[in-house]
């Protein structure tokens, strides 16, 4: 997705209180982006979360920005995607030191809106809007107003889903990467034990995330007997080179646990208008994804193999697709004020 897509509903006005900041936040990068009209992002850019001490300062680095200050005279209305749970004022991030009062941080802003949200509700109302930017992999055609699933791993795992609503959408804030990891296979069960060394609580994030893959290469390097670590990047750099059977393995074993993950989303939520995959680690894997291991363990569910096997699972391929979500977020948030 460019700094110019837009929505399948956009038009070529510009918003009537000027342009308004939209920001999706990691626990590694924050992307920030201004929505001059309806679906069109500009000065799209990336920022280091380690790079500033607070969200605060991290908007005020963005809004500054050549790029950024050109497009807007003074943002009046801004929407925040975050990677943690959002109840109530205070935010904490779970895999970041950055913690905030929502109107602390609007008064710090000099906003008259602001709307923090989980990034995964976020990028689950983003879902309707992806258009030609997501790509199948297995399963039959979507049923109509039937629930989607969608889930996703780079810095946490992320889950949530999108459950029809009359003429609408309910985006689900769930915190579901946080389930105990459940293993299907004598490797698994072997990875689950190294993990339960380091960890008395071994969720499904702590192996379906950037850190996930690294335990998952520790776990299977003793496994074979030569123990080591490697960062996930170089991990799948080897595993996509073919130079290193055991990075390959991590990666399988990463797909496949993704795909029992994947499938068991799709049960629970009577997902039969998909499963979407986002986050930045599935991505990137390209074929080797496809070629993995995760179609045929989403449908291993016994009884239920019939049921999966109909239901189609997408990898997102928009750069930026929170943006869409968010803003859906903020335009109801002002229509009905």
């Amino acid at each position: 997705m460019t700094a110019s897509a837009s929505r399948p509903d956009s038009d070529s006005s510009s918003h009537p209180g000027g342009a308004r900041l939209l920001a999706d936040i990691g626990g590694t990068n924050a992307r920030f982006a201004l929505e001059t009209g309806p679906g069109r992002f500009e000065a799209i850019e990336v920022l280091s979360c380690h790079a500033h001490d607070t969200l605060g300062d991290a908007i005020g680095a963005y809004l500054a920005l050549p790029q950024s200050a050109a497009l807007h005279g003074g943002v009046r209305h801004a929407a925040i995607a975050i990677a943690n749970p959002v109840s109530g004022d205070q935010v904490r991030m779970t895999n970041h030191h950055w913690a905030f009062s929502i109107e602390a941080l609007r008064r710090e802003c000099g906003f008259d809106t602001l709307v923090v949200v989980n990034d995964f509700s976020a990028l689950a109302r983003s879902l309707p809007h992806l258009g030609e930017h997501k790509r199948q992999v297995g399963g039959g055609a979507p049923e109509s107003d039937a629930p989607l699933g969608l889930l996703g791993a780079g810095t946490g795992l992320g889950v949530s889903g999108l459950v029809p609503a009359g003429q609408g959408w309910t985006a689900l804030r769930s915190e579901g990467g946080h389930v105990s990891f459940s293993p299907v296979n004598e490797t698994e069960v072997a990875i689950l034990q190294y993990a339960w060394r380091e960890f008395e609580h071994v969720s499904s994030e702590r192996l379906l995330s950037g850190a996930g893959v690294e335990l998952i290469y520790r776990a299977l390097a003793e496994r074979a007997g030569r123990p080591g670590s490697l960062a996930a990047p170089e991990i799948s750099r080897r595993a996509l080179s073919g130079e290193c059977a055991l990075c390959d393995a991590v990666v399988e074993a990463f797909c496949g646990m993704l795909g029992t993950a994947a499938g068991n989303l799709a049960i629970t939520l009577g997902a039969q208008g998909g499963v979407y995959i986002g986050g930045g680690i599935v991505p990137r894997l390209g074929e080797r994804f496809v070629a993995s291991s995760f179609r045929s363990r989403f449908e291993q569910k016994g009884r239920f193999s019939a049921y999966l096997a109909q239901v189609p699972t997408y990898v997102i391929t928009a750069e930026y697709p929170a943006f869409l979500g968010v803003s859906a977020i903020l335009s109801e948030k002002l229509d009905a004020a």
